[in-house]
């Protein structure tokens, strides 16, 4: 879900211990700002021009939960992030009052998106933000379109599969793969072997389809956890592989 165009799989091992759950830390109440405001709502006056990404970085999601202790493992995965990427990405900043279910999304989208596969890491994103478009999540369009983007050094790519990826110049593979998924997301119940048969003309194998289906059915489930908690992307990613 965070999208960044890594060339390693980030390892970082995941051991629970639940007999030892760290202590919460009553978060602070943010209080609504008149910079918030000004973000996300239409500038009346050039002289108060601002990102509207300005808050993104602070106000990560709506929800007011408390911030627990990382555990080693997720302090180890966080130290990776800053050293591959630069940054520790919102998402995982969102999951991270709860180490069991920030261990269980880390250890998912490391085997999903980043372990070997028959899809290209670029396809998986090409998948992401198919999905994602068809969603309308912002969060997961603003950072897996800049994955696309770097990992298919291609800015216009990414911006075709933001907006509509039937634009864009697709391989019958790639065609065939993303109208697979989008079909999966908008009416998973009329799925049936005839969806699944130009997978195969396309030299899909068996295994593949099923990691396309587990890619969008991972990103139908993040998108809809990301819109119902507006979680805010980086604001680094708006500027990443724009050429």
């Amino acid at each position: 879900m965070y999208g960044e165009a890594l060339t390693a799989r980030l390892e970082a091992p995941v051991a629970r211990d639940r007999s030892k759950t760290p202590k919460a830390i009553p978060a602070k109440v943010a209080a609504k700002s008149e910079a918030k405001s000004a973000a996300r709502s239409p500038l009346k006056d050039a002289s108060t021009v601002t990102s509207a990404a300005a808050s993104d970085d602070t106000e990560i999601t709506a929800l007011d939960l408390p911030t627990s202790t990382l555990s080693p493992a997720m302090q180890a995965y966080f130290q990776k992030c800053e050293e591959k990427l630069g940054f520790v990405p919102n998402v995982l900043k969102a999951y991270a009052f709860d180490m069991p279910k920030l261990e269980a999304f880390v250890t998912m989208y490391n085997d999903l998106m980043l372990a070997p596969s028959g899809l290209s890491k670029l396809e998986r994103e090409m998948i992401a933000v198919a999905v994602s478009a068809q969603n309308r999540c912002y969060y997961c369009l603003v950072a897996h379109g800049a994955a696309v983007r770097a990992l298919g050094e291609d800015p216009v790519l990414g911006e075709l599969m933001v907006m509509n990826y039937r634009a864009a110049r697709l391989s019958k593979r790639h065609r065939a793969m993303l109208d697979f998924a989008v079909k999966l997301t908008a009416s998973p119940w009329e799925m049936e072997d005839e969806d699944r048969e130009p997978l195969r003309r396309a030299g899909f194998s068996d295994r593949d389809i099923w990691d396309i289906a587990a890619v969008a059915g991972f990103f139908n489930m993040t998108n809809r956890v990301a819109s119902a908690t507006d979680m805010r992307p980086n604001s680094v990613y708006h500027k990443q592989a724009r050429g």
